[in-house]
């Protein structure tokens, strides 16, 4: 039985990575990333909250380590802060809102692991995007749910953004 080398969170926070991992009780996860599909979508939703920033009051970050809890690490496709929030190097507040874009491999085991440390961290909004099936959802305590008429919406916020938009764009880019 092979045996993982477990790391501390010093050594964690103090080295960098090509890309990111998550760190998780000591081990480092990889993430599975590199395909353009992937890569657009972030690049498209980061985008979208950049654009709208002032409006909506929102930082959006890719890639960002976010600390769910005092030994998990995060490295979320997209997070989107509140202006309000700290500008600390790792963020250790919910974020407002949490998007992971599904990579060919990924397994649905991982994905809920990654939900539910953020909503351990009381995360609200937790959206993933299938880039392959051309679908969104939105996690939540009951499971995955596709957004109300394709809508994502952050209640009590201005944030507003239609999957099919998303996905058009997306077409342009290919």
């Amino acid at each position: 039985m092979a045996s993982t080398a477990l790391i501390p969170v010093s050594e964690y926070l103090s080295t960098t990575y090509r890309p990111d991992r998550d760190y998780i009780d000591g081990e480092l996860k990889e993430r599975n990333l590199g395909e353009q599909p992937h890569a657009h979508l972030q690049a498209i939703f980061a985008g979208i909250f950049r654009e709208n920033r002032k409006t909506w009051s929102v930082r959006p970050l890719t890639e960002q380590r976010i600390q769910v809890s005092p030994s998990h690490y995060r490295v979320a496709d997209v997070c989107v802060l509140r202006s309000s929030d700290p500008h600390d190097p790792v963020i250790h507040v919910a974020p407002l809102l949490c998007i992971e874009i599904l990579s060919k491999g990924d397994t649905l085991s991982e994905l809920q692991d990654r939900v539910d440390d953020y909503q351990a961290m009381s995360v609200q909004h937790v959206w993933v995007i299938d880039p392959w099936k051309r679908h969104g959802y939105v996690a939540t305590t009951r499971g995955f749910e596709q957004p109300l008429d394709g809508i994502f919406v952050v209640p009590g916020t201005p944030i507003r953004i239609a999957l099919k938009d998303v996905f058009a764009e997306l077409d342009e880019m290919a």
